[in-house]
């Protein structure tokens, strides 16, 4: 299939610049996958479509500081980004401008130093820090999105409730949406949430470069599994409702695997079996990305595509902080 196939015309004026207020109060769309049927609801009335005995399964990463900001020791402003931990205090990082920054180059902190050790061919580059991971959390800035641009947004909106493992350079979003209080009500209703990790990198959410949307490439993001998990799945005497693409390929993984932890570079596009996942709550996802390619093996490219043209027509809001889809 075309990558073209999977694009759509997006205004900037649909790109959420901050959440809604409570978090579950944002729009819903609902997706029935067998009827094409599709209904407008508030998130909040997720409830409306659990049963006793399902399972919503959530990715309980957290987004660290992975946004650092220093200067050289001529002055001059850069900005190094955390992507992925490598060995001891190495990071692999983006930076930015990267044209300042050669092999041996060092940038000042507030409170740290790192040096440029290596450029990789795809235009990363490795940095070396003198603290320690903890440190650099306190010196560091969660990092939004580029395509938000609301200078007052509280970068803890931008974390899930339930938020745990920091280990992410990007929220799983769909995780925006839920509070404390709609969690308990789901739990009182008899439905078990469970807990994975992935660790989300930024490659996610970064276009299909290819014109066959089976050329590309899926980065490697690591994933685990408590075993207690995997066995509710196992023995599970309702559906499985994935809480994201990041859940969702979590839980494909391991059923294609058997691995209960690990790296993954598993990408979903159609035609593609699923062999664990029976529903999905997601965003409104970034025109030709892998993750509405993976929405799209899941509920059918056309299912997809129409929903996405009623959301604009409707006033939803995309991205991060945008509204939800349920797809049933």
């Amino acid at each position: 299939m075309r990558i073209e196939d999977f694009d759509y015309h997006l205004p900037k004026s649909a790109i959420a610049q901050s959440p809604v207020t409570p978090r579950d109060h944002a729009k819903l769309m609902v997706i029935h996958r067998d009827t094409k049927k599709i209904e407008h609801k508030i998130f909040y009335n997720i409830t409306e479509y659990l049963n006793p005995n399902d399972l919503l399964v959530v990715n309980e990463t957290k987004v660290i500081r992975a946004r650092l900001i220093g200067h050289k020791t001529t002055g001059a402003k850069i900005e190094v980004f955390l992507l992925k931990k490598m060995e001891g205090r190495i990071w692999q990082t983006l930076v930015k401008p990267g044209g300042k920054v050669k092999e041996g180059t060092e940038i000042i902190f507030n409170g740290a130093i790192g040096k440029c050790v290596k450029h990789l061919n795809d235009g990363t580059r490795y940095f070396e820090f003198d603290v320690e991971d903890d440190e650099l959390e306190n010196i560091g800035e969660i990092p939004l999105p580029p395509y938000i641009k609301h200078t007052t947004t509280d970068p803890s909106e931008y974390q899930t409730v339930y938020a745990k493992d920091p280990e992410s350079v990007a929220a799983p979003t769909a995780g925006l949406h839920f509070t404390e209080e709609l969690l308990e009500k789901i739990s009182a209703m008899g439905v078990k949430i469970l807990k994975v990790t992935l660790d989300v990198g930024l490659d996610t959410f970064r276009p299909i470069e290819s014109n066959e949307i089976e050329d590309h490439k899926m980065h490697t993001e690591f994933y685990r599994i408590p075993p207690e998990v995997a066995d509710e799945i196992e023995h599970k005497k309702g559906r499985v409702f994935a809480v994201g693409t990041t859940v969702v390929r979590t839980l494909e993984s391991w059923a294609k695997t058997g691995n209960l932890y690990g790296n993954t570079s598993l990408y979903i596009y159609p035609p593609y079996k699923f062999k664990v996942v029976d529903a999905m709550i997601t965003n409104f996802h970034i025109p030709k990305s892998s993750l509405i390619v993976l929405v799209s093996a899941f509920a059918g490219r056309d299912l997809v595509m129409e929903a996405y043209k009623l959301a604009l027509e409707n006033g939803y809001r995309f991205f991060s902080f945008g509204d939800a889809c349920l797809f049933i």
